[in-house]
Formats: C-alpha cells, structure tokens, sequence
C-alpha cells in the first residue's frame, strides 16, 4: 500500500493540476506523514516515478519571481484508476500497521519488572496524551482555516478517537500492573524469597 501515492493521486483528483510543493505544503498543513503513515519525504521520488508509469502528466511549468520552476502535474485516466484501487485497498482492511508494543507485550514483557514496565508505559501513555491535544488543535485550526474538508476533518476525528482509546487502554494497563505488583508484594514481602514447590 503505497500512502505517498494514495495521497498525491487524491489532491489532483480532487484540486486539478497541482505542482509538488503545493501538494507537499498541504502534507504539512494536514501533517499526514504523523498520523497517517504517509512518507512525505519520498512525494518527489514518487511524483516522478507516477509520471513515468503513466498515472500523471506535465501539464505545464510555473516560474514565480526567482523561484525554481516548478512542474504542474495533472492527474491521468490511469492515475484515476490506480487512486480507485489504492482507495479500496486502504479502506477495506480491518487490521492496519506494524504493532510492536504488542508483540513486546506478548513476548517480551514476562521478563521486566512490573515498576520498569509500568514507567516506560506511563512515558508512552503521556506522550499519547500529548498527542491528542495537539491532533485536536490542528484539526481545529485547519476547519477553522477552511484548509480541509469534511472527509479530512472525518479523519483527523478518527485518529483523535484512536489516540484517546490508547490512552485510555495504558490508564488500565498501569491499574493492572499495580493491583498484580501489590498482590505479588502483598505474596512474597521484601527479602523473602517466593515459595519454592516441591513435587510431592
């Protein structure tokens, strides 16, 4: 799935003929690259590569005061069908992204200790929180700027939603890992060793 593509493909469907640094200034605006896994970085690399497979064209270029000139790419027949495809692939999918936490937790968070762990859980749960205020803040600000549209306001939603479950799911997280740490204190008070079991 190719999130750079996806969201190029869509502001020249939707805005016509647009050069690369408008459609990079509205990643940035939009701050797409945070929330939404699109590689911003490579929107040149891919730009050029879409105009040689076809999915956009040169429509013109654009020289402003002692700018560079710029290249307006308009998008194709083809490039309409290639952003149907990759629209669909990224709708559909019920499950989205790598989940390192999760595997860490599956696999790997036996063997901590409960007040390390419930730290670097805190650390990340704060840095969530703090992820919220702003997403919300932007979203805000963009709407009232008239800078996006009710599906991109749709979808800044989503991810405020997603990031306040989050937090919400470390909250329990760090209530679990205090009630197992007080049961196992409350089992095997400091400087004595748990009970050793013996077969009979």
């Amino acid at each position: 799935m190719n999130l750079t593509r996806l969201m190029a493909l869509g502001i020249l469907a939707r805005n016509g003929p647009s050069h690369g640094h408008h459609i990079r200034r509205v990643a940035d605006v939009t701050n797409v690259g945070e929330w939404g896994g699109v590689s911003v970085g490579a929107l040149y690399r891919e730009l050029r590569a879409m105009e040689r497979e076809g999915l956009i064209e040169a429509a013109r270029t654009e020289k402003v005061g002692n700018r560079p000139e710029r290249t307006v790419y308009a998008i194709t027949d083809e490039g309409r069908l290639e952003l149907t495809t990759l629209r669909e692939q990224a709708i559909k999918p019920l499950v989205s992204g790598l989940d390192p936490l999760g595997v860490a937790l599956l696999f790997a968070a036996d063997g901590m200790k409960r007040d390390d762990l419930r730290r670097i859980l805190w650390t990340r749960r704060e840095m969530l929180a703090i992820g919220v205020e702003h997403v919300k803040a932007d979203r805000e600000q963009l709407i009232a700027a008239g800078h996006i549209d009710v599906f991109a306001a749709a979808g800044m939603r989503r991810s405020i939603l997603a990031m306040e479950a989050d937090v919400r799911w470390h909250d329990e997280m760090d209530e679990t890992l205090a009630k197992t740490e007080q049961v196992r204190t409350t089992a095997h008070p400091e400087g004595a060793p748990p009970m050793a079991h013996h077969d009979e």
